[in-house]
């Protein structure tokens, strides 16, 4: 159907706003046909020098908070990785204005449990995205993964049943040994969990951790070049420099890292996705993993700071659509598929025009710093 291909990518050239900035750095998860994905790859590289960044158009959206939770290191060369990671992801929050704890161990009060869980019961009543670093160690006993604090350790279903009372997002980045059934306990439907470990026999010590922290305002690590690493970003990127680090030392990889925001307990690993797009798929038919976390981000770009929070799930929404639409694609007659794929890029375009037309400000460069 090469007139409607051609009419949708025309459609989107229209709304430079929407072409440059979304569909063009965007058509890597969605998997669109590969005709259109080809047209709106090369739009994307052009317009992308002419989108405007929109204005505040109404009250942007609240920034995300953050808890970092830094545990016993046990020896003072982990002591030294931990600070780093943690000022790291400090450092991240501070240059995004977000409101940012840190819960540092300390050998002599052994209260980090009861600040982490007094910091949480302080965390109900917003809007705003959550986001929990733990840095760390971490053990399993067979039944039951817990992370490492001086005292008397959190386990993944105190830490469960702590996150209960909580209504907004919560993207979680569990960085220690042994990790892996924190997804088991904690996947839910609003969350996205990330672990540097399968499974809780993993126990050495996890490179994964101060690889994300490091990961978090990289340039590298933005795939998708809109000038912002979201967190699905930041696990893949992690997850090839930990991958990297046992390859050039000749070492057998102890942590294999997953990611999950489908709810379904699972996890996914790195080598699942090529490019931002999972590539395999599961049996029960259940949405991949990755498409929530590549619409969060701890330090926004310009761009999205400035969307309300009503346009950011909106948007959201859309985009997650296309993407369950793609999953029917192989079950739909050609032309029905691309009428629907034109209808819900239309709804995004008219939604970036309508952006454009409000921005107050000079044309700029959107996908790159």
């Amino acid at each position: 159907m090469p007139n409607c291909e051609f009419r949708i990518a025309a459609t989107c050239w229209q709304h430079r706003g929407f072409a440059g900035f979304r569909i063009g750095f965007r058509n890597s998860i969605f998997g669109i046909a590969s005709a259109i994905d080809i047209r709106l790859s090369v739009f994307a590289i052009l317009l992308g020098w002419l989108c405007l960044a929109p204005a505040a158009l109404f009250a942007a959206a609240p920034p995300p908070s953050l808890i970092v939770i830094v545990g016993a290191p046990g020896e003072e060369d982990y002591a030294n990785v931990f600070k780093e990671s943690a000022a790291a992801w400090l450092a991240a929050a501070k240059s995004a204005k977000t409101d940012a704890v840190a819960i540092v161990a300390e050998a002599d009060k052994p209260d980090s449990r009861d600040r982490l869980q007094s910091a949480l019961l302080s965390a109900t009543n917003s809007p705003a995205d959550l986001w929990l670093a733990f840095v760390g160690h971490g053990t399993f006993n067979g039944k039951e993964a817990k992370f490492n604090l001086p005292g008397p350790d959190i386990s993944a279903t105190e830490l469960s049943e702590w996150l209960k009372p909580l209504k907004r997002r919560v993207i979680l980045v569990q960085g220690a040994s042994a990790s892996g059934p924190f997804i088991n306990r904690l996947s839910a439907s609003n969350r996205i969990i990330i672990t540097a470990t399968r499974s809780g026999s993993e126990q050495n010590y996890a490179r994964f951790g101060i690889n994300a922290a490091n990961a978090l305002t990289n340039s590298l690590s933005d795939v998708d070049q809109d000038g912002q690493n979201s967190a699905l970003e930041v696990f893949l990127a992690a997850s090839r420099m930990t991958t990297e680090w046992y390859k050039s030392e000749g070492r057998l990889t102890t942590e294999h890292p997953l990611i999950d925001d489908n709810g379904d307990g699972r996890g996914t690993p790195a080598d699942w996705f090529q490019g931002l797009r999972v590539v395999k798929k599961s049996t029960d038919g259940a949405l991949a993993d990755g498409l929530r976390a590549n619409q969060v981000f701890i330090v926004p770009s310009e761009f999205e700071a400035s969307l309300t929070l009503e346009q950011r799930q909106w948007r959201d929404a859309k985009e997650i659509e296309i993407a369950r639409l793609r999953d029917r694609k192989a079950t739909m007659p050609e032309a029905e598929y691309l009428a629907a794929l034109e209808k819900l890029l239309l709804e995004l375009s008219r939604f970036y025009g309508e952006l454009e037309k409000k921005a107050d400000v000079a044309p700029s460069k959107v996908g790159g710093t």
